[in-house]
């Protein structure tokens, strides 16, 4: 029994100090990189609505509508690929002042524009045609990938940079990295509302759109070995 409980102690000890000899010196820094670029794209979410007292009525309203808007998309010249029904709706609904009941038509269409100096014809032409609502615009980069790569190449430079700063002050040498953990939050491009005047003025020389900037950011931690 007693040289059981020796043999079970010796593994144990022989175990522990073959983990202590694996123990490898490392530092563990994070890094951030961040690209900032200017939008060459806008995504569009308009729609339209008819009221009426007839269900038919209000639909073949909607339905009159969607075809003018649709030819002038087409006409426009953006491709079908760019555009996208997102809400069709019919309901009842009833009017406590005038105290009867309409019916409620509308329907949803997204656009993405690939051309912003293009934006305020495309607006104007829309309204034109039938829309009475334009619901939000957010500006997207369409080499957004490209835009990510560069920052996740920045922020494991940053993340070496501070790395090397320590160990130099320990006077030891960064290694390989061990470890690398990407700590990035989705990017979240809030979209941008506009107000419309539907009153056309054909000698306005206004400016209509602030696209902004878009920033891509990257945050991860890394653990180096040091030499």
């Amino acid at each position: 029994m007693k040289k059981s409980i020796f043999l079970l102690l010796t593994i144990f000890v022989t175990n522990m100090n073959a983990q202590e000899s694996k123990f490898t010196p490392h530092i563990a820094v994070t890094g951030e990189g961040k690209v900032t670029v200017q939008p060459d794209q806008a995504v569009i979410n308009f729609g339209f609505q008819n009221t009426g007292k007839d269900a038919a009525e209000v639909k073949k309203m909607n339905d009159e509508t969607v075809d003018k808007v649709m030819k002038f998309i087409k006409k426009f010249g953006i491709p079908s690929t760019d555009v996208q029904t997102t809400n069709v709706s019919l309901h009842k609904s009833y009017d406590y002042d005038k105290k009867k009941h309409n019916y409620q038509a509308s329907q949803s269409i997204t656009i993405t524009l690939k051309e912003l100096k293009k934006y305020d014809e495309l607006m104007m032409g829309l309204v034109d045609n039938g829309i009475n609502n334009i619901s939000n615009v957010e500006f997207k980069s369409s080499k957004i990938e490209e835009h990510k790569v560069t920052a996740r190449k920045q922020a494991i430079l940053d993340a070496k940079k501070k790395a090397e700063d320590f160990a130099t002050a320990l006077n030891q040498k960064v290694g390989k990295a061990i470890v690398i953990t990407d700590n990035s939050q989705p990017i979240y491009q809030p979209p941008m509302y506009k107000s419309v005047n539907f009153a056309r003025d054909e000698s306005s020389s206004q400016e209509t759109l602030a696209i902004g900037e878009i920033e891509i950011s990257t945050n991860v931690s890394v653990t180096f070995q040091l030499d």
